[in-house]
């Protein structure tokens, strides 16, 4: 295990702890505990607090950050197909479609909530890649040269493995999209993570009036 790593798991537990401090758990020397608590710093999973100390000089107890849970086990993911399955077996597909619409129609709201219906298709999907983003997809806005139109790209999803046993997911998602562009914009799924690709990719574009 890594200093770093071990360092981590011991604020983990046993909460706010001054560099000295760790310094004698760990057998190595101050300076060579606020070397690594600064490198950590930086990256954003450690933070400090200043606490009066006992000559008048502040004392620094350092601690995680929400940032640093990346670092320790999370079982979100297996609850969600755990819950997804027993949802499932004991309500029937109806009740959790049903579920998976409800959760679809609070998303919306909340993305409309942020979107100014009179933007511009550009600024609206800046607006979402910033919210998805936000949410853990990586997303982002690329123009297309030959078409008129963009796509609106995830580089990430942070529901893989539910939206793996529950393709509900990423049907309703779709139908979030085009609800919230409306029904002059035309969105296409054209890649897709959970069917292999590296990324989700969605092609936007105006609708041709004719």
């Amino acid at each position: 295990m890594s200093p770093r790593k071990r360092i981590l798991d011991h604020l983990k537990s046993a909460g706010p702890t001054s560099a000295g401090s760790l310094g004698e758990v760990f057998g190595i020397t101050k300076m060579a505990a606020l070397q690594h608590l600064h490198a950590m710093e930086l990256e954003g999973v450690v933070k400090r607090e200043a606490k009066p100390g006992v000559s008048g000089r502040p004392t620094f107890l350092w601690s995680l950050t929400a940032a640093a849970a990346k670092f320790f086990p999370d079982a979100h993911a297996e609850l969600a197909v755990s819950l997804i399955a027993c949802l499932n077996e004991s309500l029937g597909p109806e009740a959790l479609d049903k579920l998976i619409k409800t959760r679809s129609r609070h998303q919306l709201q909340s993305y409309r909530r942020e979107i100014e219906p009179t933007d511009s298709l550009r600024q609206k999907l800046e607006a979402l890649a910033a919210i998805r983003s936000r949410e853990g997809y990586m997303a982002g806005v690329e123009k297309l040269q030959d078409r008129n139109g963009y796509l609106l790209v995830e580089k990430h999803c942070p529901i893989c493995i539910a939206a793996t046993n529950c393709t509900g997911l990423c049907r309703e998602e779709l139908n979030v999209f085009r609800k919230l562009l409306g029904n002059k914009v035309e969105v296409k799924r054209t890649e897709h993570i959970v069917a292999g690709a590296l990324r989700c990719a969605y092609l936007v574009r105006p609708v041709c009036e004719t």
